[in-house]
């Protein structure tokens, strides 16, 4: 296993509005080990979900190269790469993306069916993680019969269910109560340590940052800095 999970070097996104070009990533170099909780902190509009979309595949750089797990994964063609994201990352996003006409159980088992696992066992493995999230009694139950906070347990389901090496969240508490979101974190960081899963957190919440090992602050398309919260 490569000790460095995530390598990123030189990475460049410019957007183009017309005959604009917008800076959003300007030469970002950063490496995360196996097994870290990263924070990626600062103003709207610093490019951090950029940097998440594209060193996680959702978006391609202009320049730059994304190593993961020692492969570079913008050099792969789009199914390739569709297929290793499917088996090797999970996604939280802030409002949920859960399909509404699918219960709690279908909705987590969905990534599993995509990558072919058979349906037998996709159900039996959405069910243990739903039961590991605490939402057992509730697989049957749609996105809109239940609260914020168990939607977004059944994404952190969701993302866990293909056993990812890598869990990408943005913004995963910024929709949620203080007291609720603190059940999140907590949630993230005990199947962090059960786990041993990476994960890299875009956040505005100082107090989810603190909970996790490492903190990078970003302006301006770069990082300017990096801090420890637990030294």
């Amino acid at each position: 296993m490569t000790e460095h999970i995530i390598q990123v070097k030189g990475l460049v996104k410019t957007y183009s509005t017309g005959s604009v070009e917008v800076p959003a990533l300007q030469g970002v170099d950063l490496d995360v080990p196996t097994g870290e909780m990263l924070a990626i902190m600062g103003p709207s509009g610093c490019g951090k979900t950029t940097l998440l979309n594209c060193a996680s595949g959702i978006d391609e750089p202009t320049a730059g190269s994304v190593m993961i797990e020692g492969t570079d994964l913008h050099s792969m063609n789009d199914d390739r790469k569709t297929e290793y994201r499917a088996r090797r990352m999970g996604f939280i996003f802030q409002f949920y993306n859960l399909l509404p006409v699918l219960s709690a159980v279908e909705n987590v088992e969905l990534p599993l069916l995509v990558s072919g696992t058979a349906p037998s066992e996709g159900r039996a493995r959405a069910m243990a993680m739903l039961e590991r999230v605490g939402l057992g009694a509730w697989a049957e139950h749609r996105p809109a019969q239940l609260s914020g906070g168990q939607r977004q347990r059944v994404t952190i389901a969701r993302a866990l269910v293909n056993d990812p090496a890598i869990v990408w969240a943005d913004e995963p508490t910024g929709d949620l109560d203080s007291h609720t979101a603190d059940e999140i974190m907590a949630l993230m960081q005990q199947l962090n340590r059960d786990q041993r899963q990476t994960f890299v957190i875009v956040t505005h919440d100082p107090g989810i940052a603190q909970r996790c090992h490492r903190i990078v602050h970003m302006r301006d398309g770069l990082i300017e800095s990096e801090e420890r919260p637990n030294g």
